[in-house]
């Protein structure tokens, strides 16, 4: 196994995500693709909102990230915007800011990209067919 194959296989669980392609049949390519736009803006949100120190601005684009991630198995990102959405909750409770996720949301726009690359990779209908063939 190669290290790209590694990488895959810690961000994917890709028996779940060959199970939410099957279960969503023709609307998978779209539901990916809604993925895809909500992720990038829903990223550019956690990033603008940590740098205005703007807790509240933390929440639902993360909370919108881990959902979606979960949706296609991408446990790793799903994780990590749930470490964000959590500590924003509690730091809006708390009535603070919580600089203490700067390195997690660091990290949020580098795996999402890692993800999304395997999920399109996966996704792509040339890649099935010739898994289909193989």
């Amino acid at each position: 196994m190669d290290e790209m194959d590694e990488e895959s296989l810690l961000l994917v669980d890709w028996d779940f995500f060959v199970r939410t392609r099957a279960e969503l049949g023709a609307g998978f390519a779209r539901i990916l693709s809604y993925f895809r736009e909500d992720g990038e803006k829903a990223v550019a949100k956690i990033e603008a909102a940590m740098h205005a120190r703007d807790a509240s601005g933390l929440v639902l684009p993360a909370h919108t990230m881990k959902s979606e991630a979960r949706q296609f198995g991408a446990e790793p990102l799903g994780a990590l915007a749930e470490e964000i959405e959590i500590a924003a909750r509690r730091a809006i409770e708390s009535r603070f800011f919580p600089d203490e996720l700067t390195p997690q949301v660091a990290r949020l726009r580098p795996l999402y990209a890692k993800t999304m690359a395997l999920l399109d990779a996966e996704a792509n209908p040339l890649r099935q067919r010739h898994r289909a063939a193989s």
